[in-house]
């Protein structure tokens, strides 16, 4: 039992890989869709690649969603709306009828006779009016030509001309009185029936509405069938707009039929395996181009995430609308990969997630072609992320290629520029301005995994930094020399390719620990009095040796990112306080070597060792007296070979002819530093 646990300690590395690995597998397995995958590629306009296909059941042939739309118009279009008759409406003005007439026909100006013939005229004129009656108003105001008027619950359909208007009751009573020769009573007569009149027939907007859904409800969502055996396409024939429509809904049927419960556990291995495989791939360039990357658990992780994110996103957008695909800003993996990581690594991933996106997008060679070319658009584009306008420049040229590949791709498809969606183009753009979210998205990176950017580095390489600003006022003798040593290390990480940014970084920071015993430092002394005078070697060193320990101490204290605190741990290595080491051995002979030695590790990458070599060479070169051309040449190749001889750099990746480089380097500063001139001869 104890040496399993023994095992599982010692592989703990490992097992965690592993298990990562499987529940990335597994998490994107679950976010993949449920069904299978046709299988066969076409698309509209390109010939038929494969053997005839046949029909291999009898299916329906489905419509698109344009035909759906166009179908709905008509229908829409055609529907008639509903009016009601209102009967207590009529009762009720007939019962005033009576009242209301002789209000205004009174008998006091009209003889029995006259009433009697005026009021039937009435009567008669009333009673045409509400045989059809009359409108309130039609659906938003339109009176279409043709309605339905319920009346005693029966449904009447008629012409709306049939039905009165209060804007013509006018010239119904003119027309009516005039063929009675009864036009001088017209007054009296409009001003009784616009008393009386009231509209009964009004628009029935819930019962016109369930017409229209039932109406709808039964459009067919199939048009046609296609029996089993029947030939739908022969090879070499290009796949046009017919036969386009017949593949669509075979492919459509032949998903939705192998998603059973015989074929469902058969189709997720099928995914499985070859998400496994993709992600196998990843670990392995990993292991064998990236040693460094793949030790490291949390950027593993990191990686992973990113994957699973987008693959995540990319699935909800689908299931949402597909038509929404290109709105994801893929191109925002590459982007951040490139800033943490390189950018062979950061296109490698992504090319690989799009890969994975492929079985889960439509149209999946469209938009795996769009989108690795957009994926090395963005590698190639994005530098110096730190600079505002780099970005927008990049974003910008990402959504042209986006652009330009849409249109490539409708061109063949359909041999014009005719019925371009230009709504898609609002999808490029809308996916270009999500692509600007990397900045802050890199802040919350750093933030929750603990990684650093050149944004941060920039920032923590301003001298007015609150850690920095204090090194200057207490130790003003080491800011000098941090700013000479970020200077030389600078310039030699460019020579060989490192990261300049980080190099200066760790530069500035790496003697902060010097802060709190600043005058035992001779960059720091103003007077010819020497505190180790008056104390043993051994505490000398003990001094010179614990500025390391604390200034990985007030690092961490100050939130300085792990990387920065790498130049701090490693500046000195394993190497020897020389100077008090000799002291004390002239005293004690026997001296132990582990009191006068730094406690490391030696530096493990190339920037490391970069700033090992140029805090070695600035510091001794202050004790150079009258410098020449030869005296700076061998001054240099002796520290260096001194710290190669005592094995500062086997674990740092660098290679003799980057050291070489790098010393050319140095000497050529420190020549500039010391303003030497050639000597003209007298």
């Amino acid at each position: 039992m104890g040496k399993t646990l023994d095992g599982v300690y010692k592989n703990r590395s490992r097992i965690y890989k592993y298990l990562l690995y499987l529940l990335t597998v597994g998490c994107i397995v679950f976010f993949f869709p449920r069904g299978g995958k046709f299988k066969y590629e076409f698309q509209k306009g390109k010939p038929w690649q494969y053997e005839n296909l046949y029909a291999p059941f009898d299916f329906a042939i489905q419509k698109t969603e344009e035909d759906m739309l166009t179908e709905r118009s008509r229908i829409e279009s055609q529907q008639i709306d509903y009016f009601v008759y209102d009967h207590v409406i009529v009762k009720e003005v007939y019962d005033n009828f009576d009242s209301s007439f002789t209000k205004v026909f009174s008998p006091s100006k009209f003889n029995p006779r006259s009433l009697s013939i005026l009021k039937s005229v009435a009567k008669d004129l009333l009673d045409s009016i509400y045989s059809r009656g009359i409108v309130v108003q039609a659906n938003d105001g339109i009176l279409k030509d043709r309605i339905y008027l319920v009346q005693n619950s029966e449904a009447q359909r008629l012409n709306s001309s049939e039905l009165y208007q209060m804007g013509s009751l006018n010239d119904t009573i003119s027309k009516v009185l005039g063929g009675k020769s009864l036009k001088a009573y017209e007054p009296e007569y409009k001003s009784f029936f616009f008393e009386i009149i009231r509209p009964n027939v009004s628009y029935d907007e819930g019962l016109t509405k369930r017409e229209l859904q039932e109406a709808l409800s039964e459009i067919s969502l199939t048009r046609g069938n296609v029996d089993e055996g029947k030939l739908i396409i022969a090879k070499g024939e290009v796949v046009e707009a017919e036969n386009l429509k017949i593949l669509d809904s075979l492919k459509a049927e032949y998903e939705s039929e192998l998603w059973t419960d015989n074929n469902y556990y058969f189709i997720l291995f099928g995914y499985t395996i070859l998400v496994a495989l993709v992600l196998m791939m990843l670990l392995l360039f990993l292991k064998k181009y990236r040693p460094e990357v793949f030790r490291n658990n949390i950027k593993v992780t990191f990686i992973f995430f990113n994957i699973l994110l987008m693959v995540l996103v990319t699935t909800l957008v689908v299931k949402y609308n597909e038509t929404y695909v290109f709105v994801v800003p893929l191109c925002i993996m590459p982007l951040i990969l490139k800033t943490f990581f390189d950018a062979r690594l950061g296109l490698f991933v992504h090319v690989l997630t799009v890969l994975i996106l492929g079985f889960v997008v439509p149209n999946s060679f469209e938009y795996i072609f769009l989108q690795i070319i957009a994926g090395i658009v963005t590698i190639l584009t994005v530098s110096e992320l730190y600079k505002r306008a780099n970005l927008f420049i990049s974003v910008g040229q990402i959504t042209l290629i986006y652009i330009v590949g849409y249109f490539a791709f409708h061109i063949i498809h359909e041999g014009s520029l005719d019925n371009v969606n230009w709504y898609i183009f609002g999808f490029f753009f809308l996916n270009g301005m999500i692509t600007l979210f990397a900045q802050p998205l890199i802040y919350i990176y750093e933030k929750v995994f603990g990684m650093v950017s050149d944004v941060s580095l920039l920032e923590l390489s301003d001298t007015n930094s609150r850690l920095l600003k204090e090194l200057s006022n207490k130790a003003p003798g080491t800011f000098h020399h941090s700013l000479q040593v970020a200077n030389l290390a600078e310039a030699a990480a460019n020579e060989i390719g490192a990261n300049a940014m980080l190099v200066r970084v760790g530069a500035l920071y790496h003697d902060i620990g010097k802060m709190n015993n600043p005058t035992f430092f001779t960059e720091n002394q103003i007077t010819n009095v020497n505190p180790h005078d008056d104390i043993a070697p051994v505490e000398s060193a003990k001094i010179i040796i614990d500025h390391v320990i604390e200034g990985i101490e007030m690092a961490r204290k100050n939130n300085l990112p792990d990387r920065v605190i790498d130049f701090i741990r490693t500046h000195h290595g394993t190497s020897l306080v020389y100077y008090f080491y000799k002291k004390e051995q002239e005293n004690n002979p026997d001296v132990e070597i582990a009191s006068f030695q730094y406690p490391g590790p030696i530096p493990f990458s190339k920037e490391t060792a970069i700033l090992m070599m140029s805090d070695a060479v600035e510091a001794a070169s202050k004790s150079l007296n009258n410098p020449t051309y030869m005296v700076i040449d061998e001054f240099i190749d002796k520290i260096i070979a001194g710290q190669m001889n005592n094995k500062q750099f086997l674990n740092a990746n660098i290679t003799f002819k980057e050291i070489e480089k790098i010393k050319k380097v140095l000497k050529q500063k420190l020549t500039n530093i010391y303003h030497l001139r050639v000597e003209y001869p007298e």
